[in-house]
Parts: structure tokens; C-alpha cells; sequence
């Protein structure tokens, strides 16, 4: 009996597999082995399959991941949304056990080793992370907005892989986790919060980049934040408040302020920026909540608070900063941003990355024919700088094609999930798909000098098996769901 039920689910999931989805995996996981052996290649005329070559090794990954992923076909599709929190729990044990065991490689204790093997916990903690929230998701009449309890719990879940993540000192791993807060908006949450944290990263970047520069006794960067607080000010009374008078005073308030100020410069009266800024950000918030009782404005609670956490963010930016980041990360920052270029030391791989994808031009040098590649100009550049590789042997041409094959697969992904019949499925789904985005624009950021470098790699290129097989993990769970969508729906 127990024969006949596997071979009827290996069967059925067989029938109705999504095949675009499983072939856009397909081609960008061989794609991958074989940038990897151009990237490894050293004129040695090596087997691109011979297990002396990092290519050799990931395409017997690529064996052991296919293996893993037609055995999860054949589960039956109840044993994911059963077992979701114990694989959950276990994972997260494995992640504080890798704490206590793992060696320390480069500074970080990510990896645990299992004689000639090792592998990565926080990798299988996104596939563990995503299974356990989709069925929080599921639970009988759970729904984000109802509570603030709710997203209590949904924060108990994401959370805990990443503190612990963080205490194996693998920051670029731990960030990806904060990209399930997109899956978060698609279930319900106020686009406030996602508008909050682009914010807060707008402020970060500026006040870093222009901590040097001093304008009217302040940072620079202190200084356009000011502003910036109360465009946004005036932008959320006119919109989300809907008062235009209200919205209209206030800019046209500040503007004559600061037109008066800048006019007693010539007066040879300077006024303290810091000092000016909050008088005028003062009399903004008096003048609101006086309009509030008055002209019956709704909402200025959500404006009023935007503002004060705004200011408190920003003089704690430094403090963190300088405070909370080791010296490595603080100079791949300012690398990033610009400040300093330090080419022989932090920067030099994100340079030498930049000129092996600029030398690339339009259809790039040919394979196998990338000098900056042979010549090992660019520091591990078969794991999270294979792109690189790509701008250089195929051009422009081929960055395109590759990105194009990620962007169909995401699209893929999304349009899985909007067809399934469950909160389990549709949540899971999107959960793949925000790792999968995340991953891929820190990635190609990283090899582009647009964000700073913090070891993602680059999802089913990058060398390394535990990666591969995670993300195939992943995807193959999503193909199962995916398969018994009618079965499984209402």
C-alpha cells in the first residue's frame, strides 16, 4: 500500500510539475558550472568535469542536489505543512550548535565539517524559515493585521535565525533574512513600515557619505536629512493626512526660514544649523497639532511619530557606526559609498571586478579568454564574484541574457504564487522569491561597486554545494506545493 501511495505521488507530481519553472533552474544551474570552470581556469586544458576542478565539484552537486530534489517530489506534500515547525526548530538548533563547533574561518564560525564535507546552517535556515512562516500563515483565521500580536509572532519566527546567525559573525547571511519583510507587505502590512526602512537606509547612506563635509556648524549629511525629514513631512500631511493648506503652510514656512537664514549670512550673522533645524522642525510639529484640534486633520499621529524616530535615528547613525561595526565592515562601507578607495586593501576586489567587466564591452572576450580571470586579478571569483566572469568573457550581451533568465525565474516564482489556493503555498512562494530577489541585486551590487561587499552569493551560479543545494531545496519544496495546488485548495 505504502508503495502504491509513493509511486501515485511521484506520478502526480510528475503530471502537473511546473516545467518552466524547473527548466529556468536547469539551465542557470549548468550556466553556473560552467562560469565556475572558466573562472577556476588556469590553462592547465583540466576537465571542466574532473573532480581536481571547482567546476567538477559543483556539478557533482548539482548531481546530489537533483537526487534531493526528485526525493521531495515524492513526499507527499502534507509532510511540509505538518512538519514545519519541528524542521523549523531543528534547523535553528543546528544554527546554535555551528555557534559552538564550527571552526573560525576568516572570522566568521559558519560552517561545520563532516570529514572532507562542510556545510552552511543559516543556507537550509531560509528554506526552514520560509516553511515555518507559510504555516503560521495557515493557521486557522490568522491574519497579519488583526493583532499586533500577530506580528509578534510572525517576528519570532524570523528573528531568532538571525541574532543566531549574527553570533556565527556572518552579517551577509543574516541580512537576507530581513528580505521576508516583503512577504510581510504582500500579506497585509502597512507600507509604512516598508516606506520607514527605506528611509532609514536613505539617512544612513547620507549621513555616512557626508559625515566630513560641515555646513552652517553641522554635518553635511545632518543637514539634508533635516531637509529631507521635512519634505517627507509635508509630502505625508498633504497625501496620507490629506490637509494641502496644512502641507502648503508648513513648506512655504520653511522655505521663507530658510531664505532668512541664508540672507543673514551676508549680515555676517551665522546661525547654528543644529539650533535652526530644530526650531523649525518644533514650530512644523506644534503647527500640526494645532491644525489636528482645529481643522480636524485624521492621522498626524503616523506623521508626528515619522519625524521624532526620523531625528533619533538620525544621531544614532554615527554612534552605531563607529561603535557597532568591526573596522572591515566600516571601510567596505565607505568603499561602497565612495568615501575612501583604498584599492590595494578593501576595494581592490570590487575594482579589479569592475575593470573585468568593463574590458568585457558588448559580446565580452570569449570563453575562456578573460585575462583578468586567467591571470587571478579578482580574488574569489568563482563564488560570490562569478559575475564578473560573465562581464568579461561574455560582455554585455551575456550579463543581459543571465539577467534576464534570473529576472523570468522570480516573475516565475511570483506567478506560482499568486495562483496557489492556500496561505501556505502563497506565502512559501513568496518567501522563495524574496530570497531569490534579495540575493540577486546584493550580489550583482557587490560585483559593481553599488553596495558593499558582504559574501552573498550568487543564487545557482556561485560555487558552493551547500548554497546549491539550498536554493534547489527551495525551489523543488515550491514545485511540490506547487504540483497539489488543486488537490490541496479549497
Amino acid at each position: 500500500m505504502e508503495l502504491r501511495s509513493t509511486k501515485y505521488e511521484a506520478q502526480s507530481a510528475f503530471k502537473s510539475i511546473d516545467w518552466p519553472l524547473l527548466a529556468l533552474y536547469a539551465i542557470l544551474m549548468v550556466c553556473g558550472g560552467v562560469s565556475i570552470y572558466a573562472a577556476s581556469y588556469d590553462y592547465d586544458h583540466a576537465n571542466m568535469f574532473s573532480m581536481d576542478e571547482f567546476s567538477g565539484k559543483q556539478f557533482m552537486w548539482m548531481g546530489i542536489s537533483l537526487v534531493v530534489g526528485f526525493c521531495i517530489l515524492i513526499i507527499d506534500r502534507r509532510f511540509f505543512e505538518a512538519y514545519a515547525y519541528p524542521i523549523y526548530a531543528f534547523v535553528v538548533l543546528l544554527m546554535v550548535i555551528t555557534i559552538f563547533v564550527a571552526p573560525d574561518i576568516k572570522g566568521s564560525r559558519s560552517w561545520i565539517q563532516l570529514g572532507p564535507m562542510s556545510f552552511q546552517s543559516a543556507e537550509f535556515g531560509k528554506f526552514a524559515t520560509a516553511l515555518a512562516l507559510a504555516k503560521l500563515f495557515s493557521t486557522y483565521n490568522f491574519v497579519l493585521n488583526r493583532s499586533f500580536k500577530n506580528y509578534l509572532k510572525a517576528a519570532a519566527i524570523i528573528v531568532p535565525p538571525i541574532i543566531l546567525i549574527l553570533l556565527q559573525k556572518e552579517t551577509g547571511s543574516a541580512i537576507v533574512y530581513t528580505s521576508l519583510v516583503f512577504v510581510l507587505y504582500r500579506e497585509g502590512m502597512s507600507g509604512f513600515v516598508l516606506f520607514a526602512g527605506l528611509c532609514a537606509i536613505t539617512f544612513f547612506v547620507v549621513i555616512i557619505k557626508y559625515s566630513e563635509t560641515m555646513l552652517m556648524g553641522i554635518p553635511l549629511g545632518e543637514f539634508i536629512v533635516f531637509i529631507l525629514v521635512l519634505a517627507i513631512m509635508v509630502g505625508m500631511v498633504a497625501f496620507y493626512c490629506k490637509s494641502l493648506k496644512v502641507a502648503r503652510n508648513i513648506l512655504l514656512g520653511s522655505i521663507v526660514c530658510g531664505l532668512v537664514a541664508y540672507l543673514l549670512t551676508f549680515a555676517d550673522i551665522h546661525i547654528n544649523g543644529l539650533i535652526f533645524f530644530f526650531s523649525l522642525l518644533g514650530c512644523a510639529i506644534i503647527y500640526l497639532l494645532v491644525a489636528m484640534f482645529v481643522e480636524k486633520i485624521r492621522n498626524v499621529a503616523a506623521t508626528l511619530l515619522f519625524a521624532v524616530l526620523s531625528v533619533g535615528f538620525m544621531f544614532t547613525v554615527n554612534y552605531v557606526f563607529n561603535n557597532s561595526f568591526e573596522d572591515y565592515q566600516q571601510m567596505r562601507i565607505k568603499v561602497a559609498l565612495g568615501i575612501e578607495e583604498d584599492l590595494r586593501g578593501v576595494g581592490y576586489n570590487v575594482n579589479q571586478s569592475k575593470i573585468a567587466i568593463g574590458s568585457g564591452g558588448l559580446t565580452g572576450k570569449g570563453f575562456l579568454n578573460g585575462t583578468q580571470t586567467k591571470l587571478k586579478y579578482v580574488p574569489e571569483q568563482h563564488t560570490d564574484f562569478i559575475f564578473c566572469t560573465i562581464g568579461e568573457e561574455e560582455g554585455f550581451v551575456g550579463t543581459t541574457t543571465v539577467l534576464i533568465l534570473y529576472l523570468a525565474l522570480i516573475l516565475r516564482i511570483i506567478h506560482i504564487a499568486e495562483r496557489q489556493r492556500t496561505a501556505f503555498g502563497r506565502v512559501y512562494a513568496y518567501c522563495v522569491a524574496a530570497y531569490l530577489t534579495f540575493h540577486l541585486g546584493i550580489n550583482i551590487g557587490m560585483v559593481v561597486g553599488l553596495s558593499p561587499v558582504i559574501g552573498i552569493p550568487l543564487p545557482l551560479f556561485s560555487y558552493g554545494g551547500s548554497a546549491l543545494l539550498a536554493f534547489t531545496i527551495q525551489l523543488f519544496i515550491l514545485l511540490k506545493i506547487d504540483s497539489t495546488r488543486r488537490e490541496f485548495g479549497n
